[in-house]
């Protein structure tokens, strides 16, 4: 009951209501991103989701497009904003999702969403994400983000859909709020963003 129609009813109801209450600072971050960015305030990007269907993640555009005298992207950790470092911090770069949230791709609690080059790297265990829709926050996001290892993201995801519930979800959303005021877990020590999953680096 909860899973096929209580949950995305909420996430409905929940995204809606976010989006109205939240138009203030996602109109104020636009604009300054908007200006930070050349005219480039947003970041789309495909990512799969429920049964590995590949749909279009939006979010708050974070990083510039400086590149080297070669054309080639610089670091990451060298094209974030000023801006786009607060945006990040506080979070404030997931709240475009809502949209995703509202057009069914997404929900609000569930595996995040990763990059479709990763599908041919999961193992049968780790395939099991995406049997729920990814969502804006997860188990993952509150026992570590991008601070812990991808096999602990991994086992925390696959932990929560065989757990899956309404209390479980509420945790969940109530604990993301005290993360994203405390700042934990944003990025990996040493760097701007996640490393990139290569695998299972226990073989």
């Amino acid at each position: 009951m909860y899973k096929p129609i209580i949950k995305p009813l909420f996430d409905f109801l929940a995204a809606l209501i976010g989006l109205l209450l939240l138009s203030p600072i996602f109109n104020i971050v636009t604009i300054l991103l908007f200006i930070a960015n050349q005219g480039k305030p947003f970041f789309f990007q495909k990512r799969p989701g429920k049964d590995e269907h590949i749909f279009k993640i939006i979010k708050f555009k974070t990083m510039n497009d400086a590149t080297d005298k070669n054309g080639n992207l610089l670091p990451d950790e060298k094209r974030l904003t000023v801006v786009g470092k607060f945006v990040r911090k506080t979070s404030l770069d997931e709240i475009p999702q809502l949209i995703n949230v509202l057009k069914g791709d997404m929900s609000l609690v569930g595996p995040r969403p990763l990059l479709p080059e990763y599908l041919a790297l999961y193992d049968q265990e780790q395939k099991k994400r995406h049997q729920v829709k990814p969502g804006i926050t997860g188990w993952a996001q509150i026992n570590g983000r991008n601070a812990i290892s991808w096999e602990d993201k991994f086992r925390l995801d696959v932990e929560y859909i065989r757990n899956q519930s309404f209390a479980l979800d509420l945790k969940i959303l109530f604990l993301t709020i005290k993360k994203v005021f405390v700042s934990e877990g944003i990025n990996q020590v040493g760097q701007a963003t996640a490393e990139k999953f290569k695998g299972d680096t226990l073989n």
